[in-house]
């Protein structure tokens, strides 16, 4: 398997719409983000009345010999609640001081620097030992897991290296269950579920805003299989012969796919996004822009085209977003060049030519 093919893949999957153009906590489009496989606490959803999930379920077909084992890891991003506290001018440059003495604002300008509340995100992964899908088919499994909640604080300092404030990132405790069974169809053939749950009690009074929701929840959840002695089937264009099975996959908030070079069937991916077997990033794209259309010439452009003002949010308002501002600007002209289209390959038109 190609580690690295798979991880760009993941990420991207991980990172779509984690904030989009143009890349501002002040556009209406980033103010309500994370849409892609969110898994919701259970209470949350059935006070929402259903049109949201707590699981996801992926059913796949495995063709699995008698030693053939797996493993499954299960990827997703974890939100940081960034607050920011502005020290008042009395105690401006005092380590040392009590929560109550700060006041949380929305914004805060330090050495010509925007400090903004935002939420951001952190990626998880959660691993299974590895399992046999013989032994799976006899007994299921499955595994718990439980983040503890963090709290951190980091010094917003002044011309003079003293504190002006402070960034609080707090991550609330999130617990879950994966879940695995198999059934044994066809002689190697079995059909493998994995079955991702948010198990997260709430312990604050309900009814929860959305961010309050989105804070203990798993957000981009995605699965990635992997098999040793075992090959997994497509399920988007299976073998003749296992088109009947295929039926028998029901995938819930998710879609199964096989990752690697063309041919290989030894990795699988459940994305909450749909995407084709064997699917690619661009080789002339520079970087994530966390929009998997593959419009990155047109991004890039746009980028380019904002107002210092719109840069300095921009750049000051998320990591990732001032990774992207650079390196946008820094793009040389003929990689830019590269963004406006690329030949894949040439055929003969079918019929004869005049």
């Amino acid at each position: 398997m190609n580690a690295a093919l798979l991880d760009r893949i993941s990420r991207a999957v991980l990172y779509e719409g984690y904030m989009l153009y143009p890349y501002r906590p002040s556009a209406i489009k980033n103010r309500q983000r994370f849409n892609f496989g969110v898994l919701y606490p259970r209470s949350y959803c059935q006070e929402q009345g259903g049109s949201d999930a707590c699981a996801m379920e992926t059913q796949c077909l495995v063709l699995a010999k008698e030693a053939a084992q797996c493993t499954v890891r299960v990827r997703f991003l974890r939100m940081v609640d960034r607050s920011v506290l502005k020290l008042p001018g009395a105690r401006r440059g005092t380590a040392d001081f009590k929560e109550a003495e700060v006041e949380k604002v929305d914004r805060l300008e330090v050495q010509g620097r925007i400090y903004q509340s935002w939420q951001e995100a952190a990626e998880e992964e959660i691993e299974g030992a590895e399992f046999s899908v013989r032994a799976l088919a006899r007994e299921p499994t499955a595994w718990p897991f439980d983040l503890a909640a963090t709290s951190e604080m980091e010094p917003i300092v002044d011309d003079s290296g003293r504190p002006a404030g402070f960034i609080k990132r707090v991550r609330e405790s999130l617990s879950g269950l994966i879940g695995l069974s198999a059934n044994s169809l066809d002689g190697e053939l079995f059909r493998l579920t994995v079955r991702v749950s948010n198990t997260t009690c709430i312990q604050k009074p309900c009814p929860l805003e959305r961010d309050e929701a989105l804070a203990l929840s798993l957000v981009s959840t995605h699965t990635i299989l992997e098999a040793r002695g075992a090959e997994f089937v497509s399920l988007i264009d299976p073998p003749q012969e296992h088109v009947e099975a295929t039926k028998l996959c029901h995938n819930l908030g998710t879609w199964p796919i096989l990752v690697g070079e063309e041919g290989q069937r030894d990795t699988l991916l459940s994305s909450p996004i749909i995407l084709y077997d064997y699917p690619q990033i661009a080789p002339e794209s520079p970087g994530d822009l966390f929009d998997g259309a593959e419009i990155d010439e047109i991004l890039s452009l746009r980028i380019m085209t904002l107002t210092e003002d719109e840069k300095r949010e921009m750049r000051d308002s998320d990591e990732r977003a001032r990774q992207i501002l650079e390196r946008t600007e820094a793009l040389p002209e003929d990689q830019l060049i590269k963004l406006h289209g690329a030949v894949r390959g040439l055929r003969r038109p079918p019929g004869d030519i005049p």
